[in-house]
Order: C-alpha cells, then structure tokens, then sequence
C-alpha cells in the first residue's frame, strides 16, 4: 500500500468530518445534526446515487462483465452469512450470530458513496451497473441470515411464520426501493433531463456527504462504549472479518472484470456490513436478536476502518493482481 494512496484518503474532507463526529463526543460536545435532516440527507445521498448510476448504465452496454460481477457480488452476499455464522455462533447465540452474519453479507450504502468519493479523487471510474449490484446484494444476506436462524434454532416455530414477511420486506426496504427506482428514472431519463437537475444530483452530493459522516461519526462515537463492553471478540470479528472478505474479492474480481473501478466497488461491498436495512428487517424475523451488538459492530468499528484504511489496502492489492 502506497504511503499516498493511504494519506490522499485520510486527509479527504468527508472522512475528517466523520472524525470531527467521533472527537465531539469524546469531548462531550452538544454538536448534533437534527434526525430529520440526517434522514432527508441520507435519503438524498441514496437518490444521487441511483440516478447517476441509472445515467451510466443508459450509456454503457450490457457485456460478460456486467453480468460476471452481478453474479459475483450475489454469490458474495449468499456465502459471506453462510461461513461466518458457523464462526459466530461459537461465541454466540443463535439469534445474535444469524443476525451479525446478515449484516456483513449485506451492504453498506454510506460505504458504497464514499468509496465512489474515494475513487473520483484517485481518477478512475466505475460502472453504472455498480449501484444495482449493490442493490441487489441486500436481499440475500438477510433471507439467508434467516434461514439460518430458523435451521439451527431449537424452537423451530417460533420463526416459521416470518420468513415471507423478511423476504417481502428485504426487497421493498425504503434505501433498495429508491436505489433501485432511482437507477431505473436516470436510465430513462435522456441526458439533458438529467442536465436540468445535474446542481442536485452532482453539485452539492459532496457537500452533503460530508454532513452525513459527521453524523456518522457523532453516532459512532455514541455507540463504541456498548461494543466494547460485549468482549474482544465482537471487535475484533469486527475488523478482521471484513478485511478478509474485502482482499479476497479484491484479487478474485480480477476473474469478473478488469475494471480497476468495478473490483474496488466488490470488494468494498464485499467488506462492508448493513446498519440500515438488516436491522430493520430483523426487528421484524428475529426481535431476540441484540441490535446493541450488531449495530456498534457495523458502524462502530467495520465502517470506518473500510473508509479509512480499508479501501487504500483493496486498492493495492486489486493494482497488484491486475
């Protein structure tokens, strides 16, 4: 890893916001961005991104690397719950280790745009197709998450009545449905349409990112005193297990796409864990699970280890094995 690469990407504006977050609290500041304007700029950051990739895909063609990444970022969110739960559930409960190991086979959004960040500053592109791939790779992990739970749990009834309800809620999930209905309007939509409302989608997205990581970092540090009161091993699952899904997929990228853009974006999403929609989804399935562990996990730990020294390592690792 070049000593650049990890300096460019810790100095970037929105990362040191995501610091000043974590550093408000430590000094038990009252700094804090109100709940309805972090849900307005998250909802924003998730329209942005969905009608800009929209407006990529219209313009890039459908080859045997789009499709090979589609399957590879699906076969990942199937297999990452599947082997870290038999891992989990060494230490844990059932619950509690179905639920963690959705989370890591499922995607961070927020991981998603800084990445996309990351990779604008170093000058290189990515595929339009990246979002809907990122889309798609929610679904999977929380209904085999699921599945697991239900298989390996004693009392087997208690979670039979709410596998269609997860499956029905994973693909309508607020953040998947407006990704997804964001790539489909900025596919339609003809490029001076999307022109007209380019000062929104493109002007200001930077801007806005770097509020939302402030309130990610505020919520962080908010959150890292409950996880590490739950032992070393959640913590360290926590950073190891995403470094480790993220180099693989680094290197076995090379095998779906050459594209230097488009394995960085796999192997992030590969690295990253849900907070935002397993969460909610197993508040529906598996309410015994403790959202208290895997939620300080995800965005506590494993978020901000990606944005920072997690993306330069995939980086030079995916420029290694080109």
């Amino acid at each position: 890893m070049t000593t650049n690469l990890l300096f460019d990407n810790l100095t970037n504006p929105a990362l040191l916001f995501f610091v000043l977050g974590i550093v408000s609290v430590w000094i038990k500041s009252d700094l804090e961005i109100p709940s309805d304007a972090s849900k307005f700029i998250s909802l924003y950051l998730l329209f942005s991104i969905g009608f800009k990739g929209g407006q990529e895909l219209a313009k890039s063609q459908i080859s045997h690397d789009v499709v090979y990444a589609i399957l590879l970022g699906v076969a990942t969110a199937v297999v990452i719950p599947v082997y870290t739960f038999f891992i989990l559930k060494r230490k844990l409960n059932i619950e509690d280790a179905g639920a963690i190991a959705a989370a890591y086979g499922s995607v961070s959004a927020v991981t998603f745009v800084t990445a996309g960040v990351f990779l604008e500053n170093q000058h290189i592109k990515y595929g339009g197709h990246m979002v809907a791939i990122m889309a798609m790779m929610e679904a999977p992990a929380i209904i085999v998450g699921v599945l697991l739970i239900r298989f390996f749990t004693k009392d087997k009834g208690e979670h039979q009545h709410n596998i269609k309800d997860v499956i029905f809620h994973s693909f309508t999930n607020g953040s998947v449905l407006l990704i997804l209905g964001s790539l489909v309007i900025g596919y339609i939509a003809t490029e001076k349409q999307a022109l007209d409302i380019k000062p929104f989608t493109t002007d200001i997205y930077k801007g806005f990112l770097a509020i939302f990581l402030l309130d990610m970092g505020i919520i962080s540090g908010r959150k890292l005193g409950s996880l590490f009161a739950a032992g070393w091993f959640t913590a360290v699952f926590a950073i190891v297990i995403p470094l480790i899904n993220g180099c693989l997929i680094a290197v076995i990228s090379g095998a779906a796409t050459h594209d230097i853009g488009n394995r960085l974006i796999l192997a992030i999403l590969a690295a990253s864990a849900s907070y935002i929609a397993v969460p909610a989804a197993m508040k529906i399935a598996v309410p015994k699970a403790n959202p208290g562990l895997f939620l300080p996990m995800a965005l506590a730990l494993t978020f901000p280890f990606n944005i920072t020294v997690g993306m330069p390592i995939y980086m030079t690792i995916i420029q290694h094995f080109k």
